[in-house]
């Protein structure tokens, strides 16, 4: 029995899979609001208990860069380090990896139903790439060898954001002001889309519906794309095309930076919830506007990730190849 979670800055998700005729079968899951907890720890010893079954192995991907075994996690208040955790849940096949690797390491356990394409591009063998706005902005990347994918995680959403004409150099502004320095992680994110629809408002580019306020007063980003896909906003509106130009051209960006010929995936909880718009021009416009190297992109499949669970599946794959191969330890 495998244990893999996924572990973001809103929730932890825990799961068990059954290695079952070369695929894994989800078993058991479980979603731990992230905040209301101390630790991971903590939230793992509680699931292991109510399920009353150990796991022969656990990989979980984390929020975060891990190094060493240990990952001060992005978005929380929390120090995770590998032999602690394994000493407190009394296991000692127990790896942790960061979250975009974790989502990079399910893209070969996924199929058809779970992948939108929004280019027309055959798919092709060569190294991948993955970028997913959420809680933050997490990519990662899958070297090929000429035989097999080779995963590898960075902490390429922390990168200087590069603003594309005046609008966004304005953003860059309005971003700098408020924060010093300015990663692309402040615009592709879902404090980033808040981040983005606060300028324009203070921008005078629109009008705001009545009561819209308070809901951003909670962070709410997932008002403003939803007022956006209903039309009921037209500052929102605004907001989430500015978004997705900046997104598209990230994309784009670290394509380039893998030659990732053999795809770029957009994973993450925000993309499948606005596939309306990622299939319009916006998106593949600012992914292809390279210069150059334009027919680089036109050659590259780029695919949105609909299956909430590529982390999960991705984290428990990890702890099956590693653990086959004698590289998981406490």
């Amino acid at each position: 029995m495998i244990l893999a979670g996924d572990i973001g800055g809103t929730n932890a998700r825990l799961a068990y899979f059954q290695p079952r005729d070369g695929r894994l079968q989800l078993i058991s899951e479980r979603v731990y609001p992230s905040r209301e907890h101390s630790e991971l720890g903590e939230i793992v010893t509680e699931f292991l208990k109510d399920s009353g079954t150990r796991p022969d192995v656990a990989c979980f991907g984390i929020a975060g860069p891990v190094h060493n075994g240990r990952v001060e996690t992005s978005n929380l208040p929390w120090i995770i380090e590998q032999s602690r955790l394994a000493k407190q849940i009394q296991l000692p096949a127990t790896l942790l990896i960061n979250d975009l690797e974790a989502s990079a390491w399910g893209i070969a356990a996924l199929v058809p139903q779970d992948l939108v394409q929004l280019n027309h591009v055959e798919q092709s063998v060569g190294n991948q790439a993955v970028i997913a706005p959420g809680t933050g902005l997490g990519e990662a990347g899958l070297f090929w060898n000429d035989c097999q994918h080779q995963v590898f995680a960075c902490e390429g959403g922390h990168a200087d954001f590069a603003p594309q004409g005046d609008l966004q150099i304005e953003l860059l502004r309005f971003l700098a002001d408020r924060y010093g320095h300015v990663s692309y992680e402040r615009v592709l994110s879902g404090p980033g889309l808040v981040n983005v629809y606060e300028f324009l408002r203070q921008k005078g580019s629109g009008d705001e519906p009545a009561g819209f306020v308070a809901q951003l007063a909670q962070g709410n980003a997932a008002a403003i794309s939803q007022a956006a896909l209903d039309g009921t906003n037209r500052l929102a509106e605004q907001a989430l095309d500015l978004w997705i130009s900046v997104y598209g051209a990230e994309a784009g960006n670290l394509a380039l930076k893998a030659m990732a010929t053999g795809g770029v995936f957009l994973a993450g909880g925000i993309s499948p919830k606005i596939l309306p718009k990622l299939n319009g021009p916006l998106f593949m416009h600012s992914f292809l506007d390279k210069g150059r190297l334009r027919p680089v992109l036109e050659s590259i499949p780029v695919q949105v990730i609909t299956n909430d669970k590529a982390g999960l599946l991705g984290a428990a794959r990890c702890a099956a190849t590693r653990s086959s191969n004698g590289r998981v330890g406490g």
